[in-house]
């Protein structure tokens, strides 16, 4: 559908083909979303202009003790990477990342981490610095950290199959 997702392919497509993309059945179907596709390849291609070396090795080489600040690269210069979408794509990329699910933040708040907007640069530092610390004692990962907090907050069901 998109070229098995080659980078300078993508960034060819006419305004036309997106629409017709969208259009169909098998994909999103979603015009703003599929467009997004040809702006983040354009995010893509301009990091490897920019810094010499492949997109992998770019999100790689980011530190984990600021992975709010790739969130923030990926949100200035990408088009919805936002809110959790952002770190889900890089979990999925198999970056080390904390998720911020609503039982994670409920548990932060609990521990009184954070008191202000999940989003605010004043929150996103303090629960880096949090998972940071977390980090730093334990030896575990952000993401198993980030499931560990998940797991012992909320409510949580175990489906047994029989």
């Amino acid at each position: 559908h998109f070229f098995n997702f080659s980078i300078e392919k993508m960034l060819m497509m006419p305004e036309e083909m997106l629409e017709r993309k969208a259009a169909d059945p098998k994909i999103i179907r979603n015009y703003n979303k599929v467009k997004t596709i040809k702006a983040n390849a354009q995010m893509i291609f301009d990091v490897t202009l920019d810094k010499k070396i492949s997109f992998s090795q770019f999100i790689h080489d980011w530190p984990s003790e600021d992975i709010i600040g790739l969130w923030a690269y990926l949100k200035k210069h990408g088009q919805r990477l936002g809110g959790n979408t952002g770190p889900y794509a890089l979990r999925l990329l198999g970056k080390d990342t904390f998720i911020l699910s609503s039982d994670v933040e409920a548990y932060l708040r609990a521990q009184q981490i954070i008191d202000g907007g999940l989003q605010s640069k004043k929150s996103l530092t303090a629960i880096q610095a949090y998972f940071n610390k977390l980090q730093n004692e334990s030896g575990y990962s952000l993401t198993q950290l980030s499931r560990l907090i998940a797991f012992a907050s909320g409510d949580n069901y175990v489906q047994v199959e029989g």
